[in-house]
């Protein structure tokens, strides 16, 4: 069938509410492979065509309001339609749309948006980030991380150091590098991964993890050591560098105890390993601070940043380049091989530029810290009365709750029932955007929400989450 004509010309495509939701979906199905997608399931149930956004809210094809408590995909940091990050790209458009930084060129946006990074990134421990690698994604800049370690390495004269450590249960992209540094097994199964010399520990997962008994403080210095473990077990003199989000994001919103990232910094300070804090979700106002890093206390060498850098308005990622790293490559490494067209893109960090003004002028990273953030963490944790509730903490403006068949025993559903999803629809059918990971329902809001908002948020959550129960009920499989 010939699905050209099934779409109204662009200029229609383009007015509010005027699109045929079928034709879409049959276009998209013909022609469109999307990410992480099973595309005979999208090709039966046909994709939900979102067309437009403003402030916390997208609306779909259908005119639905659908509250977006993922922030896209943990992205939209100042929230929908702000005209200034528009007006920036014009502006840079029309100006300079694009040229490379290779061959000893530069473009001001981009030497400006490292200045300001620079000035953003807090001194912890002495350890000072006065340099920026620029690309266009995450998994680029983890890839970066990847080169940027190894080559520090070898220009030390200590080339047998090429082991990175990281997390099951991680992601840090989809990239081979990146997804071979993420702990996921299903990406793992696709694509002969991990590449070599990438290996993983356990994630400080409590709520599944800890022993009967055993207090969060206690497992966090456990679960911290599984990283000496390692270290020991690969020998010290081959590891170089160990990769983690301070919270995972992905994996389910895993918050680790207090203990554990002040273990981790030891054990990495005593074996002389890099640490690599990947922030792509955690950075910029996401836990209340504008960089995770100072919130744990950890002095990381590299900093993995993407996403609300520019509240997800275009592409755009880095690393951070801490001293110790950045002084090896600069003054011994001679040319550094390694870069993307997009590197330093004048659009992307023009915009970067005014998200990150836009941010300090309505004080963004300060409401989260001193009054949405805790308000939210005051409200979610209201949810955990719920009978399908059987944890539920945030950290900033993140939260996750796990799904459980029976609170008292922390009896988890069968897996085969696929209960996140399951909760996952009813959100959609109630304008509720929240994510599943397993059975672990996850928010990550604009930072622009308000109290007001928050307070809209946990009702529909609650709605959504009666009427999992109910329909579980209906089918017998709770008691």
């Amino acid at each position: 069938m010939n699905t050209s004509t099934l779409i109204a010309p662009p200029a229609l495509v383009r007015r509010a509410e005027q699109h045929d939701t079928q034709a879409i979906q049959a276009l998209d199905s013909a022609h469109y492979i999307h990410p992480f997608t099973d595309h005979g399931d999208l090709a039966t149930r046909g994709a939900r065509v979102i067309t437009r956004a403003d402030n916390i809210y997208v609306w779909d094809s259908e005119g639905k309001q659908i509250l977006d408590a993922m922030s896209g995909l943990w992205c939209v940091n100042a929230g929908y339609g702000r005209k200034e990050l528009a007006d920036a790209a014009y502006q840079q458009m029309m100006t300079l749309p694009y040229y490379n930084s290779f061959f000893q060129t530069t473009n001001v946006p981009a030497v400006q948006l490292a200045t300001k990074l620079a000035q953003l990134a807090p001194v912890v421990g002495g350890r000072r980030f006065e340099h920026v690698f620029f690309s266009s994604s995450g998994s680029e800049s983890n890839d970066t991380n990847v080169r940027m370690v190894r080559r520090y390495w070898d220009l030390l004269g200590q080339p047998q150091r090429k082991v990175i450590i990281s997390r099951h249960n991680a992601y840090h992209g989809s990239t081979m590098a990146g997804a071979s540094l993420g702990g996921m097994g299903g990406m793992h199964a696709q694509g002969d991964l991990p590449i070599p010399d990438i290996t993983h520990i356990g994630q400080p997962y409590c709520y599944e993890d800890a022993q009967p008994g055993e207090t969060p403080e206690a497992f966090g210095l456990r679960a911290a050591r599984w990283l000496e473990d390692k270290i020991l077990a690969i020998g010290a003199g081959r590891v170089a560098a160990f990769i983690a989000e301070p919270v995972q994001g992905a994996g389910g919103v895993i918050i680790p105890p207090e203990t554990y990232w002040p273990e981790i910094q030891r054990i990495v300070d005593k074996y002389g390993i890099l640490l690599i804090s990947d922030e792509v979700i955690c950075a910029f106002g996401r836990l209340g601070h504008w960089f995770a890093y100072e919130k744990f206390g950890i002095r990381p060498d590299l900093v993995t940043f993407a996403k609300g850098v520019t509240s997800g308005y275009i592409p755009l990622g880095g690393v951070m380049v801490g001293d110790r790293v950045a002084q090896v490559l600069i003054e011994k490494g001679g040319e550094f091989n390694h870069g993307y067209t997009y590197s330093g893109h004048p659009v992307a960090c023009a915009v970067a530029l005014a998200n990150l003004e836009l941010m300090e002028r309505e004080k963004l990273v300060e409401r989260v810290r001193d009054d949405t953030g805790p308000y939210l963490a005051q409200r979610f944790a209201e949810l955990a009365q719920h009978p399908l509730v059987g944890a539920a903490e945030t950290c900033g403006f993140v939260g996750g709750l796990v799904l459980v068949k029976d609170k008292a025993t922390r009896t988890l559903f069968n897996p085969d029932l696929a209960v996140g999803m399951v909760c996952r629809g009813h959100c959609f059918r109630n304008g509720l955007i929240m994510r599943a990971v397993g059975d672990r329902m996850i928010v990550a809001p604009p930072l622009v929400m308000t109290r007001a908002q928050v307070d809209e948020m946990m009702a529909l959550i609650l709605r959504c989450l009666d009427a999992t129960r109910d329909e579980l009920h209906a089918a017998g499989h709770l008691g």
